[in-house]
């Protein structure tokens, strides 16, 4: 196995502009050496510019890139140490399996012994040994994303890229891989950082989630505290699922819910008293509760729906709003479409607050994404 470490990467201030189009502005990142992660948003966030920026295939139009504190924008693309995998993989289809991932050592005029040697250790390592003559054509959609993995990892790079490496896997392989695929990665000790648009695929993978939302940053965190403690009502609305209920905040730490009951929150928001707020609640931070239940919210079940483990229960409050509720297949209280279910919080320190409408936030994502 190789000893090789990663880049450690800094973006300083950089922004890009597609004529009148801004792309990207003023982002901000640093990335420790061997941590994979990543850059998630909907559609047209500026995603795959701040990619492309990082591999030298775009210049920006303002700011620093730097690898090891050292800056990178006067040198070329294939001088930066950089490997690539693609969307499509882009593997040559006239060469084998054998000769695919030797394709960049031979590029840089490496002698055909340690070609030889170095082509064999990533095949060994991406389980690919028993195929290398085959052609692309020849393998499954699982085994060309392995054949471009350790193509990329056969230069032994500072800075793996991974553009949308899982969007043409079927579910159930998708998974496979990026378990996989992740374990190598971190095992290989090389920074990685991988652009996505789906929130489950970035927060099983990456360290660290860049959530991107029209060229800026909203928000870099961990995957736990990005779905925890969401640091805008964006955030909170593409990440996981969640139930925004219009609210007005009474003192401190106390709401009134247009839905009914007044809540007792686990954070003060002071500074926003007696204004219209956005309560987030995550469907599986709520129960169904017997109808006594001190400050229980009424619903009229809309539909009932089996997922596997959960069910997931949707119906209307008093208030109009819709309201989720995710339960365990086992649960004894269950609800029939028509039929009135009480429902309470479980814990509020998972309850976020926010100002502003949830509505537009919700709608431009669904036309982004």
């Amino acid at each position: 196995m190789s000893s090789a470490r990663g880049h450690s990467l800094s973006l300083e201030g950089i922004g890009h502009a597609f004529g009148s189009m801004i792309a990207l502005e003023d982002v901000d990142l640093s990335v420790a050496a061997g941590e994979l992660i990543a850059l998630l948003g909907p559609s047209g966030c500026g995603k795959t510019t701040m990619l492309q920026i990082i591999a030298g295939f775009l210049r920006p139009t303002s700011g620093e890139v730097k690898f090891d504190g050292a800056r990178v924008g006067h040198i070329p693309a294939n001088r930066r140490r950089i490997g690539m995998v693609f969307q499509n993989y882009a593997l040559f289809p006239h060469l084998t399996v054998f000769e695919n991932v030797g394709y960049g050592l031979r590029a840089r005029k490496t002698p055909g012994a340690a070609v030889n040697s170095k082509v064999a250790e990533m095949l060994d390592l991406v389980q690919m040994s028993g195929l290398a003559a085959r052609l692309p054509g020849q393998l499954s959609g699982g085994q060309q994303q392995r054949v471009a993995l350790a193509r990329a990892l056969a230069i032994e790079p500072g800075l793996v890229l991974l553009d949308e490496p899982f969007s043409a896997l079927d579910k159930n392989l998708r998974l496979d891989m990026q378990i996989e695929i992740k374990s190598l990665l971190k095992s290989f000790g090389v920074t990685s950082i991988i652009v996505t648009h789906d929130q489950e695929e970035a927060l099983s993978m990456a360290d660290r989630i860049v959530v991107l939302n029209k060229g800026r940053v909203e928000q870099v965190d961990s995957p736990d505290a990005l779905y925890d403690r969401p640091a805008s009502l964006f955030v909170n609305s593409f990440i996981g699922h969640a139930n925004f209920l219009r609210a007005t905040m009474l003192d401190g730490d106390r709401v009134k819910l247009d839905a009914g009951p007044e809540l007792q929150l686990a954070k003060s928001a002071q500074r926003w008293r007696g204004t219209a707020v956005t309560v987030s609640v995550r469907p599986e931070n709520i129960a169904l509760v017997a109808p006594e239940t001190p400050g229980a919210i009424p619903i009229t079940v809309r539909v009932t729906m089996p997922l596997g483990a959960i069910n997931v229960i949707e119906g209307v409050a008093p208030s109009g709003e819709a309201i989720k509720v995710s339960q365990g297949r086992g649960s004894v209280l269950k609800g029939q479409p028509g039929a009135t279910v009480w429902l309470s919080i479980n814990d509020m320190s998972g309850v976020s607050v926010f100002t502003g409408s949830a509505d537009l936030v919700s709608t431009d994502a669904a036309k982004e994404s």
